[in-house]
């Protein structure tokens, strides 16, 4: 089955379901000794919304994560959803580090790309995002102070990314 592209306004999934329940893939490309490599990591933190007069994904990627380094170093990341359906390699893919093995080749997944984005043939739906913004969460910003103790003990706060989301793509 292949992708085809849709608007945003077709575009009906639960972010709430979705992310917060389904997770998704962050995925970006970066050259490494000459050659472009792919890396992506589970989230199910983010959203998606109308900001800047524009349709927009944001998620959040602590510092210590390795596709961090890629998402950092490209123009675009790609979101994918699975629809619930491959939960096992999700978990698998927010484990193990790509620093430490070739995770996307032992996860059982698809690399391929959409619009020159890394992204995963088995996904249900893939959201194209060009990065506008990025900014590190601050612990002097937290109103709710009991968020610091509960998600940042080690204070490695978070990266905010939102992307304009170009294109969607769906099954």
């Amino acid at each position: 089955m292949s992708f085809h592209q849709i608007s945003a306004d077709q575009f009906q999934n639960s972010v709430f379901q979705t992310i917060g329940k389904e997770w998704m893939l962050i995925s970006a490309e970066q050259e490494i000794d000459g050659k472009m490599v792919a890396n992506t990591m589970t989230a199910s933190w983010g959203g998606l919304g109308y900001l800047w007069n524009k349709n927009v994904a944001f998620a959040f990627i602590r510092p210590q994560r390795y596709t961090k380094e890629f998402v950092d170093n490209s123009e675009y990341f790609s979101l994918c959803f699975f629809g619930g359906e491959k939960k096992e390699e999700l978990s698998y893919l927010g484990k193990v580090s790509g620093r430490d093995e070739d995770k996307i080749g032992k996860s059982k997944l698809t690399l391929t790309h959409l619009e020159d984005v890394p992204c995963f043939e088995e996904a249900t739906a893939v959201l194209v995002c060009r990065k506008l913004y990025v900014q590190t969460m601050r612990e002097d910003c937290f109103i709710d102070t009991s968020i610091i103790n509960a998600s940042y003990s080690e204070k490695d706060f978070h990266d905010v990314y939102i992307g304009e989301v170009e294109k969607i793509f769906v099954k």
